[in-house]
């Protein structure tokens, strides 16, 4: 088990010293598959400042196009996550009946027909996923259009039946902020120009990441459509909102390491979607927190990481 935790650390670290840390956590702590907590914590944080500077010291790509494809890339994960559920019973061929996310259940494939809906040819979930896979391997060409395509059935959702109405006119999720459905077009509107703007900034010079940064993608696509997760429970909605927090602590301890501005931008871009739509729609706010603390969960970590990183910087020009 320990050497999962290698996996948070740049594959250059993981050559150099890779064995070396597996044989330091065996003798400090023998007979256990796994170190205490609090020594994971640490190991986590050390393999999140080992990547930062790893990308900080890859000259090859300016900071602020690094920023924008990963604004992309979190705005793809971001609306697959409603779609989890749905895309994993699609390509396994599974019908969930009345487990179908809270939405009418429109046919999982075009002879399937649900009781007061039209069929379907493919899930709208699709289109995110595919926008994804092709930013990870900074392939902005398939990335545009899936984008592109997800605004056209967003506007179109109430004459579209190729992707049907699952998913466009129910209530998505998105951690503890207020219901996005597909029809508001602001998330997939800021992914199209995201990958608009990587496209024209020459897409061969974007950094390719790893096949592997699907699998956490894969395992919950196959916890959400195993357990047919019910999108909004409280308990669900607290879930997803600790892998946010997770994540804006994750950005905070690389700005901190490395002092670069390139993290406030995707944090910047998600923070004010997000505070958008509770701001907009605040009926329709999810309850399991406060809306003011959620709020300000949001909205802080904008100053912090300026800051953070301006210190960084004062720091490195004194030493």
């Amino acid at each position: 088990m320990n050497r999962l935790l290698l996996a948070v650390y740049p594959e250059s670290y993981r050559s150099r010293q890779g064995e070396e840390l597996l044989t330091c956590l065996s003798e400090a702590y023998p007979g256990r598959s796994w170190p205490p907590p609090r020594e994971v914590l640490a190991l986590v944080r050390a393999g999140v400042q080992a990547r930062a500077r790893a990308v900080v010291d890859d000259t090859a790509r300016p900071w602020w196009l690094d920023g924008i494809h990963l604004t992309a890339l979190v705005l793809a994960a971001l609306a697959l996550v409603p779609y989890l559920q749905d895309v994993w019973h699609w390509a396994l061929r599974i019908d969930p009946g009345g487990n179908a996310i809270a939405f009418h259940f429109s046919g999982w494939y075009p002879w399937a027909r649900g009781p007061g809906t039209g069929t379907r040819l493919l899930p709208y979930g699709l289109l995110p996923l595919v926008c994804l896979i092709a930013l990870l391997r900074g392939r902005t060409w398939i990335a545009l259009p899936a984008a592109a395509a997800m605004i056209y059935a967003g506007a179109t959702f109430n004459g579209n039946t190729l992707f049907g109405d699952e998913g466009k006119s129910g209530l998505g999720y998105y951690g503890l902020g207020a219901p996005i459905t597909a029809h508001d077009l602001m998330l997939s509107g800021a992914l199209c120009t995201a990958c608009a703007v990587l496209a024209v900034c020459r897409p061969g010079r974007l950094r390719r990441h790893s096949y592997g940064w699907l699998v956490p993608v894969v395992l919950a696509m196959s916890v959400a459509g195993g357990l047919h997760v019910i999108s909004v429970s409280p308990s669900f909605q607290r879930g997803l909102f600790a892998l946010e927090v997770a994540a804006l602590v994750a950005a905070w301890v690389a700005t901190a390491a490395t002092g670069d501005y390139r993290w406030l931008i995707p944090v910047a871009t998600f923070a004010f979607i997000r505070t958008r739509a509770i701001v907009g729609r605040p009926d329709d706010f999810m309850q399991s927190m406060p809306d003011l603390v959620v709020l300000l969960l949001l909205i802080a970590p904008l100053p912090v990481l300026a800051i953070t990183a301006q210190h960084r910087q004062n720091r490195a020009l004194f030493d």
